[in-house]
């Protein structure tokens, strides 16, 4: 089977692609699985600087893999993973992201997207909850967007995303215009340097993973078993509202 997740390194900066757009670059296992394991050889590498975290199609993550969703504790290893990578990790962003995918946003270091992309919390029109997700997020959110993005699930773009914090930077362009600078700048610093700075910048999402880890992850998996979730994943296959909206 070809790989999911394509790495490339050039001049200090290792890129990871994820590249699965039958399924809008979802979060299956075997997707999560490929993304750890390209992150850890990254980690490894003394060439390495920094890594820059990007997408193929129209969808940088659509969430969870509604038909084949990877384990909710998987995912909370590789967003602590990113966190605690000795090197800072850069999302780069073309298109949409939704769910789970945005819990990647927030677990990066930095974060820029171009005109085409588009963010939203799905899960409660899905009868689910951010719950993993929200330990990578509210440390960086603006805490009123945090509360209406994630209760209404309405779309919002690029622009919206930088005020409430979960972009770095947006541009009206080029992404990878836009993104020079910022890698000019990683490459330009010291491995320990950026080690010992990313631990301090990244402190207040690991003590979260580390603190509401557990209790999250449980929560996730009983609402994906839950008859609210079943009925709301079956409404989303079928094109149609669930029995609860109004």
């Amino acid at each position: 089977m070809a790989p999911l997740v394509h790495a490339a390194q050039a001049t200090g900066i290792t890129t990871l692609t994820l590249d699965s757009p039958g399924n809008r670059n979802a979060l299956s296992a075997r997707l999560v699985a490929e993304l750890r394991g390209a992150l850890a050889e990254a980690g490894r590498d003394p060439d390495t600087r920094a890594v820059l975290l990007t997408h193929t199609g129209n969808t940088f993550c659509a969430g969870a893999d509604l038909k084949s969703p990877c384990d909710p504790a998987d995912f909370l290893a590789l967003l602590r993973e990113i966190t605690a990578l000795p090197k800072p990790v850069v999302a780069r962003v073309t298109g949409h992201v939704r769910a789970g995918g945005l819990g990647l946003l927030g677990a990066c270091d930095i974060a820029a997207a171009g005109p085409q992309s588009s963010f939203a919390f799905t899960e409660t029109h899905l009868g689910l909850a951010p719950a993993v997700i929200s330990m990578t997020l509210l440390p960086r959110l603006d805490p009123r967007a945090a509360s209406r993005y994630f209760l209404t699930a309405e779309p919002f773009d690029a622009a919206e995303a930088t005020r409430i914090g979960l972009l770095t930077l947006h541009t009206d362009g080029d992404p990878d215009t836009a993104l020079a600078p910022v890698l000019d700048g990683l490459r330009k610093a010291s491995p320990q340097a950026l080690a010992e700075t990313k631990a301090m910048v990244a402190a207040g999402v690991r003590e979260a993973l580390d603190r509401d880890g557990g209790r999250l992850t449980e929560l996730s998996a009983r609402l994906f078993a839950s008859a609210e979730a079943r009925e709301g994943i079956t409404a989303r296959f079928e094109r149609r509202d669930p029995s609860w909206v109004r």
